[in-house]
């Protein structure tokens, strides 16, 4: 669910700025998957721009006071989501902890790194939304540690269907500062991309895996 669509079309345009999102429908990137993309996205280049870094963590804390304002604890997921989480801590001055993909295999082992309480009820923070799997297994260890998670907050999403019925199933509320759609607005609108070029972005979202072949 986008948060606000006012504050979802100006995230759409300072990613593109920070060149944090590149759509490149003729010249596609291949993703791990194998899929052919038009789009690559890498948030982490936001904090690069203190301005645009900033804005993101103020729009993630308005978010969290309005929707999430039971929040005891602020969890990012490693590693895009770690920095971002921490910015939003300290907007909200919260703890802050976050949680590995895979537990460690040294030391104490753990998956979650920081002080966490069984009564925490956790706001987890993400950079980016794409089949939803890695963000929901964060959930999981965050609730096996006992903790309860009220819901999660990204910056971006593609708004893939298997992500949407992966949190649905999973009851896990999920709120976005924009998605892909409002980024191909934006991106027509400031002239990054051509009218001609909508039909190919538009036509990727619904099949990826199709696409380009």
């Amino acid at each position: 669910m986008i948060y606000k669509e006012n504050i979802a079309k100006q995230i759409a345009v300072l990613l593109l700025e920070a060149k944090a999102v590149k759509l490149e429908p003729n010249n596609p990137f291949t993703w791990a998957s194998g899929w052919k993309s038009p789009i690559y996205c890498d948030n982490r280049v936001t904090l690069s721009y203190p301005a645009t870094r900033k804005i993101i963590a103020q729009s993630f804390a308005t978010l969290a006071k309005e929707n999430y304002s039971e929040t005891t604890l602020v969890a990012g997921v490693a590693t895009g989501a770690i920095a971002h989480g921490i910015l939003v801590a300290e907007e909200l001055q919260l703890p802050f902890a976050y949680v590995r993909a895979s537990a460690k295999e040294h030391g104490l082992g753990n998956m979650i790194e920081g002080r966490v309480n069984t009564n925490d009820k956790v706001l987890v923070i993400e950079d980016l939304i794409s089949t939803g799997m890695s963000s929901l297994k964060a959930v999981d260890a965050l609730q096996n540690a006992g903790t309860e998670v009220l819901g999660m907050a990204a910056i971006f999403t593609y708004g893939f269907e298997k992500a949407s019925a992966s949190f649905n199933e999973k009851k896990c509320s999920l709120y976005t500062l924009t998605n892909y759609y409002f980024l191909l607005e934006a991106a027509l609108e400031i002239g990054y991309v051509s009218a001609s070029d909508m039909d190919s972005l538009n036509s990727w979202l619904l099949d990826p895996a199709a696409w380009g072949k």
